[in-house]
């Protein structure tokens, strides 16, 4: 409220948030609610960097093209890939063999949760297509009050500045992960940053892993952030 005033602070703020994290806007980090943009101007962009956009034809097709030439196995747990290729190996036959991996996953997880487990947010999306040209004239938008059961809605076609006949939307509702989900946020409050700390220490010991990215760091990283982080770990671990 010293921020935004509460008049600000009870339209925009606390439904938002209270929906978003499952948590009161007194239980969670200050930075979260220092991360809303609070402007005197007519600037409705959320972000206030200079250059702002996405990559052409979305990320999809820039990861594609990272991994193009690259082998890739999906529904591979990574200690049962570690224990595969060492047997592999044990035994005399064809294995895998490296010098680092980069692990982006939970951290909690590939220690086996041994410490306990860390809370993330994870996400639901309803998605539908719509037999009209434009829906909401925007990308995104955010849905602040806490009785809309969901926090925003993407509308695709906006991103690229889609011509189509009809649009797609998808509605995103926010709940707190369970084993089986995927974690979307971590939820960075004493509690967790103290466990997380714990599991920080047994992940250094591990000389042939880098942990990274918002699951490995257990860090609520925008994506020009956790690229920035990215490309500073490159720097580090070439030179």
């Amino acid at each position: 409220m010293k921020l935004a005033g509460r008049d600000v602070y009870e339209k925009l703020v606390k439904g938002y948030t209270e929906k978003q994290w499952g948590r009161e806007c007194r239980e969670l980090p200050a930075f979260i609610i220092k991360r809303l943009p609070l402007r005197f101007t007519y600037d409705n962009n959320y972000f206030t960097d200079r250059y702002q956009g996405i990559p052409m034809g979305g990320y999809t097709a820039m990861i594609e093209k990272m991994l193009n030439g690259t082998e890739v196995r999906l529904n591979t747990k990574y200690r049962s890939f570690v224990k595969e290729q060492e047997t592999a190996l044990a035994n005399g036959a064809d294995a895998i063999t490296y010098d680092k991996v980069l692990y982006t996953g939970m951290i909690d997880e590939c220690c086996g949760f041994k410490l306990g487990v860390l809370e993330y947010r994870t996400v639901r999306f309803e998605t539908e297509e719509l037999d009209c040209e434009n829906y909401q004239g925007n990308a995104v938008v955010n849905y602040t009050d806490r009785e809309v059961p969901y926090t925003r809605i993407i509308e695709h076609k906006h991103f690229e500045f889609g011509k189509q006949p009809t649009t797609v939307i998808s509605r995103e509702y926010s709940k707190e992960w369970e084993k089986g989900d995927e974690p979307y946020y971590p939820v960075n409050n004493d509690k967790n940053n103290e466990l997380y700390q714990k599991y920080k220490e047994l992940a250094d010991k591990e000389n042939k892993v880098i942990f990274g990215g918002r699951l490995g760091g257990y860090k609520y990283y925008d994506m020009d952030k956790v690229i920035a982080a990215a490309l500073e770990m490159c720097e580090a671990e070439l030179n």
